[in-house]
């Protein structure tokens, strides 16, 4: 049977709140504008560091272009807790060679678990060093993210550095439609796609294929 990942994250903030507790949490980042909408709501229940650490990013100036995004909603998002933040190194080698034999899978497969579970370890060891309470990503919020497989990556990797893996799936209850409100209220810059470098030659490739595909068609 499937998990319900959103009831799961509802259940453990009702036991906090009742318990009176403002847990601390990482929170791995992918961007800002699918962070904007983890925030707003996460921030009513926890105390945040976000962490920026995606050695996946292709080219070099979209990894220091997205950070300086983060900072910027960081900077401006009312918050009812604080929230700070950590931006990691641009480890690009670690990248490919997590991903090394999987050049060639499509978007969506197994050269993305490898991926996630690359972010997912080094949040989970970070948030250990540092003596947070939970651990958790951003980047079940995208309709493109298998937020199942994210869910089962980060329990695992938290436990091995014992600490908590707060379950989601932030697509749920809109909330990807509201990170695309925030994104517009904010003016955030949004890549057109994912952010290594064959998620961006296969969405050229497909804008390409759209933008031919129009021309013979009497577009052009």
């Amino acid at each position: 049977m499937k998990q319900n990942y959103q009831k799961l994250l509802e259940e453990t903030i009702q036991k906090n709140q009742e318990e009176g507790r403002i847990p601390t949490l990482l929170l791995h980042s992918c961007c800002a504008p699918c962070s904007s909408y983890c925030l707003e709501y996460l921030s009513q229940y926890f105390r945040i560091t976000v962490f920026y650490y995606n050695p996946n990013i292709y080219p070099e100036e979209e990894y220091g272009k997205r950070v300086d995004e983060q900072r910027f909603l960081i900077e401006r998002l009312p918050a009812r807790n604080p929230i700070s933040f950590l931006a990691g190194d641009y480890e690009k080698e670690r990248f490919y060679d997590a991903v090394r034999g999987h050049e060639q899978d499509a978007e969506g497969g197994e050269r993305c678990f490898l991926c996630y579970e690359l972010r997912l370890r080094k949040a989970a060891e970070l948030a250990a060093e540092l003596g947070m309470d939970y651990v958790t990503t951003t980047l079940s919020i995208s309709p493109l993210k298998n937020a199942e497989k994210l869910n089962e990556i980060g329990e695992r990797v938290a436990a091995e550095y014992g600490v908590a893996y707060l379950y989601s799936d932030f697509k749920k209850k809109n909330g990807y439609k509201r990170s695309v409100e925030l994104s517009g209220e904010y003016g955030m810059y949004r890549q057109y796609y994912c952010g290594c470098v064959f998620s961006k030659r296969e969405r050229d490739a497909q804008i390409a294929a759209r933008r031919d595909g129009g021309t013979k068609t009497g577009h052009g």
